[in-house]
């Protein structure tokens, strides 16, 4: 498995050859370097870790700046380690969005947008209690009953409740490559992935 770092940039439409208008989201897919190699006998696995988007170094610890001095490279935002590439890397290696091919599939994982605390019909799509008429014009957003009673005497585990809602790891599989722009960096996936505009998501082939 190989992918890239990249960050949404939003949601447009494309049209086939066929005439059909495909919903599609536009990423800026790297450039990444690699910062660092893991190795089985170091670490204990393989992996290639990925550095992406530049930061200012009065905001990286002295840490992190020897950790990128190593791979000859500036402070990057987002690191993030993939299981071994095809093709050996070495340290400060520059990976692309050449990396990916139109007509392809692949998996883009993100992070939702943070919705925080919500009730039972926005969170898990509830239909309320009792209709909106006939005089009913109170708890129409109610849950309703939990279903206990002298037995258990308690909520069992896993109820759907009102709670924090979003912000969570999502993956969403399957996504065709419709295009690729290497002179912008930019990759067209077809459908919707999670997170808000400008927020950091990772591609797997």
């Amino acid at each position: 498995m190989s992918g890239i770092i990249g960050k949404k940039v939003g949601m447009t439409s494309l049209f086939d050859t066929d005439g059909k208008n495909i919903p599609c989201t536009v990423i800026q897919a790297g450039p990444c370097v690699v910062t660092q190699i893991r190795t089985e006998d170091k670490d204990g696995y393989s992996a290639v870790q990925l550095g992406f988007d530049e930061k200012k170094e009065k905001n990286t610890t002295a840490s992190l700046k020897g950790h990128f001095a190593k791979a000859d490279t500036t402070p990057k935002r987002k690191l993030v380690e993939f299981k071994t590439f095809p093709d050996a890397k070495q340290l400060g290696d520059v990976i692309d969005v050449t990396l990916f091919e139109e007509g392809e599939y692949v998996d883009v994982v993100g992070t939702s947008k943070g919705k925080g605390f919500q009730g039972v019909m926005k969170r898990h799509g509830f239909g309320g209690v009792g209709g909106a008429t006939h005089g009913q014009h109170n708890r129409l957003r109610a849950p309703g009953s939990l279903g206990a009673s002298s037995w258990p005497s308690r909520v069992f585990k896993g109820m759907r409740m009102a709670g924090r809602m979003g912000g969570d790891r999502v993956k969403v599989q399957n996504l065709q490559v419709l295009k690729v722009y290497a002179d912008q960096n930019l990759i067209v996936v077809s459908g919707s992935i999670p997170g808000a505009k400008g927020s950091y998501v990772i591609l797997d082939k």
